[in-house]
């Protein structure tokens, strides 16, 4: 099935290898975000296979992606996940998009679009946090930054943004950088089925 005029990058196009895609992007998340626990890392890395699918299938196959992430993990583990469902919606979206209109076309493309990523993470999920954290996201240092300004007088809508910022700038350019790795190293042939970022292989 394919939505969408062709060539565009919103079409959607649903084949075995995207509906197989959907559960190894899953798999992916869950296994960077149980490396980086098990590192005690100040990083997620719970989108890799999020920002993969997107690079491969396209922003609509990302945001499912995402979402189905997210709706799993709220489901077996944590329920606030259901609410950043949403982020991980745009994460996908937004790669997917810039994906097919050049930005892993090389190595620093790919780290402009890891730092792109990281600032529509911060935006999408700020407000969440201040809903559910009074404005923290959990993280070592988010928080203590967060502390510091608003112990400052700074506002907490703000405070709590840059808290978001200062993990999601890292977190989201390892993410992307890694996806762009992954990316890399399949075969031309097997990314051309995909038809996401047309197909094209990136260089360094």
């Amino acid at each position: 099935m394919a939505v969408g005029s062709k060539g565009s990058p919103w079409a959607l196009r649903f084949t075995t290898l995207t509906v197989v895609l959907i559960p190894v992007a899953v798999g992916i998340n869950y296994v960077g975000k149980l490396f980086a626990a098990a590192l005690k890392l100040p990083l997620w890395l719970d989108s890799i296979g999020t920002v993969l699918a997107g690079m491969l299938a396209g922003p609509w196959v990302g945001a499912i992606s995402g979402a189905v992430n997210n709706a799993i993990f709220g489901i077996t583990a944590d329920p606030i996940s259901f609410w950043y469902l949403i982020t991980s919606i745009a994460i996908g979206l937004v790669v997917g998009y810039l994906a097919f209109t050049g930005w892993i076309s090389s190595f620093g493309r790919a780290v402009v679009l890891g730092l792109i990523v990281g600032a529509v993470a911060a935006v999408v999920s700020t407000p969440i946090n201040v809903i559910l954290w009074e404005g923290q996201t959990g993280n070592v240092w988010g928080d203590a930054l967060y502390t510091a300004l608003v112990g400052s007088g700074w506002p907490i809508w703000l405070a709590s943004f840059l808290d978001e910022v200062v993990v999601d700038i890292p977190d989201k350019l390892a993410t992307v950088i890694v996806s762009f790795l992954i990316f890399k190293a399949l075969p031309e042939r097997l990314v051309g089925l995909f038809g996401g970022a047309r197909g094209e292989v990136a260089s360094l």
